[in-house]
């Protein structure tokens, strides 16, 4: 059991001082920090009938309307 938990101490030391680790680390942060910008700026638009929710309900009708008299 004690070889186990050594093994895997020397792995996790290996990864720390990979550099290309750190780069996935950093390119992962990146992208939950857009993501969570993008979350928080459509929550904006669409909350309280916002302009944005308006604009894709629209774009859904004027999609699934047969007369096309869409403006």
């Amino acid at each position: 059991m004690n070889k186990f938990f050594q093994t895997i101490g020397q792995s996790a030391s290996g990864l720390l001082r990979d550099e290309e680790g750190a780069q996935v680390v950093e390119y992962a942060l990146i992208i939950a920090v857009v993501s969570i910008a993008l979350v928080v700026a459509l929550k904006g638009l669409t909350s309280n009938g916002g302009s944005f929710g308006t604009f894709i309900s629209r774009v859904a009708l004027c999609l699934t309307s047969t007369n096309g008299g869409c403006v």
